[in-house]
């Protein structure tokens, strides 16, 4: 017991003197812990409700979403919103939020966790749903290509065999974690195709899975997902228990969506038009995760109906800023399936605007940046609503030659790395500001911008 308690103590004074030094804190204190005793974790979220959320893209969303849910409903809910979602950030606030003898002071939990750490946090956290989102390719140097991310998150559903399974049914390789497995599974997709359905670029699920034929799709919705059909073995897309049978309206402040859903505890088909106050299609595939994942946990369907209508954006996501004035749209962007959904969205505002692509290497981020090479930024530069584009970071160089071959004039893209002075610039534009940025390039220009809005730092949210 006493290295439970030295743990917990360790913990909640490394935090403290963190904050108060203006850190976050949200990832030594767990290291610190975990000096003490290295399965804390499993001890300060025994006897939790816990969902659990991984996959490339979407995880802080819709643990938000989440969130949000518990919250309007007036349940006490723990959750990683900081984006820490390493098992040392997880550790973290599990432990600093336990008393002092490690015992949980709330019920439930909602936490995100990153695709290569889910094999060691399932066996200590043993969530009672576990959503994964999507599978992409992202973070080449540290992830390898899509399928090691698949190994990596088959082996943490292994992990916890009574953990419900939540799947996107229309990504073909998120699909197959149910493969083989005693999980309960439930399944969530878009019932219609989104987008152009001509030639359609599929980078990282072209083959089956199960026997190597080429895929066959009866629709898309974007990069690899929609109704995949595998003509040799059978593998297909399964139907899904909570779906969004057709997409009514959605633009900057939202999506309207006929939603049906089959909550697991009632059994009874629900089907009814619901609004996300997210915009863009990858936000309505977030809000179906956590449909099913908050009804699947036994809560009752409306209180997460109604956290969707007002839902808030996390850090960095969708989130606006007021720049004296000029309004700032900051949108995360880190793969290129996620940037080309980004591209999407601003591109379709039919609005002039100005863009502002910032674009780092640092460890958080992937060293490669190949990536932006498959992201369509050509939609982009052919868009005549961008008016000014704004590239900065400490990548800014690549990004500009980019820009060039994707077939921006020179003249209407500005390099400025400062970010005073791009902040300036911003200002100046006269324009609505849409920021594509990946992920510590996001925290480095939010943080300067906190000091000229009313926003807080990302771990007071």
């Amino acid at each position: 017991m006493w290295r439970i308690i030295c743990a917990v103590a360790a913990c909640k004074a490394a935090r403290l003197l963190l904050r108060i030094g203006g850190r976050g804190g949200t990832a030594l204190p767990g290291k610190v812990a975990m000096k003490f005793a290295a399965s804390i974790l499993a001890v300060t979220s025994a006897g939790m409700e816990i969902i659990a959320v991984t996959g490339t893209n979407g995880k802080t969303t819709t643990a938000r979403m989440l969130e949000q849910a518990f919250s309007h409903a007036g349940k006490a809910c723990l959750s990683n919103k900081t984006g820490a979602n390493l098992l040392s950030g997880i550790t973290a606030e599990f432990t600093a939020n336990a008393d002092f003898f490690g015992k949980p002071r709330v019920r439930y939990a909602v936490i995100e966790c990153d695709e290569g750490a889910l094999k060691q946090v399932m066996p200590l956290l043993r969530p009672k749903v576990l959503i994964v989102t999507n599978l992409f390719r992202d973070q080449l140097d540290r992830y390898g290509e899509v399928m090691h991310t698949l190994d990596a998150v088959r082996l943490g559903v292994k992990a916890s065999p009574e953990t419900i399974l939540c799947l996107n049914a229309d990504c073909s390789l998120t699909a197959s974690l149910a493969m083989d497995v005693p999980n309960p599974v439930l399944y969530y997709g878009v019932n219609e195709p989104q987008g152009d359905q001509g030639e359609v670029r599929l980078s990282d699920a072209t083959h089956c899975i199960r026997c190597g034929a080429p895929y066959e799709y009866t629709y898309h919705t974007y990069a690899h997902l929609g109704g995949f059909v595998c003509p040799s073995c059978g593998y297909r897309r399964m139907q899904p228990h909570t779906a969004a049978e057709k997409i009514l309206r959605t633009d900057v402040t939202g999506t309207d969506v006929t939603l049906k859903t089959r909550p697991p505890v009632s059994g009874e088909e629900m089907r009814r038009d619901i609004h996300v106050a997210l915009p863009a299609l990858y936000n309505v595939y977030n809000a179906l995760a956590a449909v099913t994942a908050y009804t699947a946990a036994g809560h009752p369907a409306e209180e997460i109906l109604a956290a969707l209508r007002d839902i808030s954006s996390s850090f960095g996501r969708m989130e606006t800023f007021d720049l004296q004035g000029t309004p700032v749209q900051m949108i995360l962007v880190k793969n290129p399936a996620g940037c080309n959904q980004a591209i999407e969205y601003v591109t379709g505002t039919e609005r002039d605007y100005c863009a502002v692509i910032l674009l780092n290497d640092r460890t958080a981020d992937g060293h490669d940046i190949s990536w932006i090479w498959d992201a369509e930024y050509e939609k982009l530069c052919a868009d005549p609503h961008a008016r000014w584009i704004l590239v900065s970071g400490e990548r800014a160089e690549d990004m500009r030659v980019r820009l060039k071959y994707a077939g921006a004039a020179k003249e209407r893209v500005t390099l400025e790395k400062d970010l005073a002075k791009l902040i300036t610039r911003m200002k100046e534009s006269g324009l609505p500001v849409m920021v594509l940025p990946n992920y510590t390039s996001m925290l480095a220009l939010r943080s300067a911008l906190v000091k000229v809005t009313d926003k807080k730092e990302f771990w007071n949210m």
